[in-house]
């Protein structure tokens, strides 16, 4: 009898409780699941550039950008954890992050210094841009929780773009 007890178990569906509608968990799984693409994606860029950084300001820029991309991938499991308490489900492959994110990857063979941190920083205010408006949908559906963690996380997607910024202008203007 624990076998068949078990095995019901495994098929079962991941849905977990939770007190926010239905339409709730329908409406942000998908928002807070393609945001968690993004924030991979911009992550691995992150990294690209960091690996791949030259020049005169490389330990600056080096340093700057494994400093951002750690903060970036600090928001990968509250992010999908997150997904988990309204009852949905979350990314299950790399496959599945290329799919469905919108920031868009960088695989050129080089890439400047200052077109790098100027596409992150163009990156940056565009995953602003998403996160204000996955926190609009969780305060329509009364997700105090994501909307919690999305203002923190929106704080610092702000400051990686004004550092962005400051570290690429031109030192002549």
């Amino acid at each position: 009898m624990e076998i068949e007890t078990a095995k019901k178990h495994r098929r079962a569906p991941l849905a977990t409780p939770t007190d926010l509608a239905a339409v709730a968990n329908k409406d942000l799984t998908p928002s807070l699941t393609a945001l968690l693409a993004d924030v991979f994606a911009l992550y691995l860029k992150t990294k690209n550039f960091h690996w791949h950084m030259s020049g005169p300001h490389f330990r600056d820029y080096h340093l700057l950008l494994d400093e951002q991309a750690d903060q970036l991938f600090a928001m990968v499991d509250p992010l999908a954890e997150r997904v988990r308490k309204i009852g949905g489900t979350t990314l299950k492959s790399i496959s599945h992050i290329g799919r469905i994110q919108r920031l868009l990857d960088n695989d050129a063979d080089y890439v400047t210094p200052e077109d790098m941190l100027a596409e992150l920083r163009e990156d940056n205010k565009q995953l602003t841009t998403i996160m204000r408006q996955t926190h609009g949908l969780a305060a329509d559906h009364n997700d105090v929780a994501s909307a919690s963690l999305l203002e923190n996380w929106i704080d610092e997607a702000e400051q990686r773009t004004w550092f962005l910024f400051e570290t690429s202008r031109s030192q002549h203007r």
